[in-house]
């Protein structure tokens, strides 16, 4: 898989490239240098994030690091089965991750926002476990994993900011589990709508309206709700006067309701 790159010739540096890095650099030649400017997005390699992170590094890191193509609605990154030769991360837009059984029915494994990651389900076999389709136009950021792996053994920090970010996904994939599989529907779904606004208002928008790029459909498959329940618990929200639904718009009217009914204290 080829990605292109929209960053001029990278600038000078005051460290200089050693071998080893310009064999590395040569070896995944179809990855372009990243102008320092153009890797704002790379929040977790940036020096202010991996103190001790040297020039050097910095440098090699660059070179593996490419702004990928953009995508439209739609648009699969990667698909299951395919093999793990990138790790992405959202810089803008918003993502489903799916797994399709055999007999072709879909199973919605979550919503990835800007700033989250994705391609690390593939990083045990080595191959991608789910796919990754666009819910609207956008755009992620590639590091070419197997070089970084070859950085992550020189660098202890970067090492240990990586681990960091495993850690983290598996913490919230983890708790989302434990709170959705004891939920009945109602908190279910006042647990989801909690949960993106967090994710969201994290991000710098509204903390009391949401545009939910997803379908009723996937929400379901994500929660293991069918598309009436699903409707149905927004409809009686709305009578409630918790929420109000504008197509995809949903603003939150009410969120002390909203969570009371996460935790089961009202019913639905």
């Amino acid at each position: 898989m080829r990605y292109r790159t929209d960053a001029g010739p990278a600038g000078k540096h005051s460290a200089p490239v050693s071998a080893q890095a310009q064999a590395q650099a040569q070896a995944i030649a179809f990855v372009a240098p990243t102008a320092r400017a153009e890797r704002s997005h790379a929040r977790w390699f940036d020096p202010d994030a991996v103190p001790g992170l040297r020039p050097a590094h910095q440098i090699r890191l660059d070179a593996l690091t490419c702004r990928t193509r953009n995508l439209a609605r739609g648009e699969a990154l990667y698909r299951s089965g395919d093999p793990l030769e990138w790790l992405f991360e959202v810089h803008s837009g918003m993502f489903k991750t799916h797994i399709a059984s055999a007999e072709g029915r879909v199973q919605v494994a979550g919503f990835q926002l800007s700033g989250e990651w994705l391609g690390l389900d593939g990083i045990g076999t080595g191959r991608h476990a789910v796919e990754a389709v666009a819910l609207e136009y956008a755009q992620v950021y590639a590091i070419h994993y197997a070089g970084l792996c070859l950085l992550l053994k020189e660098v202890a920090a970067l090492q240990r900011q990586f681990h960091r970010i495993l850690g983290r996904e598996i913490v919230r994939n983890h708790t989302m589990m434990m709170m959705l599989g004891g939920m009945c529907a109602g908190p279910r779904v006042a647990t989801f709508l909690l949960d993106m606004m967090q994710r969201l208002q994290a991000r710098g928008y509204s903390s009391s309206s949401l545009i939910l790029r997803m379908t009723r459909d996937e929400i379901g498959s994500y929660l293991g709700l069918t598309l009436e329940t699903v409707s149905r618990i927004f409809s009686r929200l709305a009578c409630d006067g918790v929420l109000e639904v504008k197509c995809r718009q949903v603003d939150l009217l009410d969120v002390p309701a909203l969570r009371r009914l996460a935790r089961g204290a009202d019913g639905v």
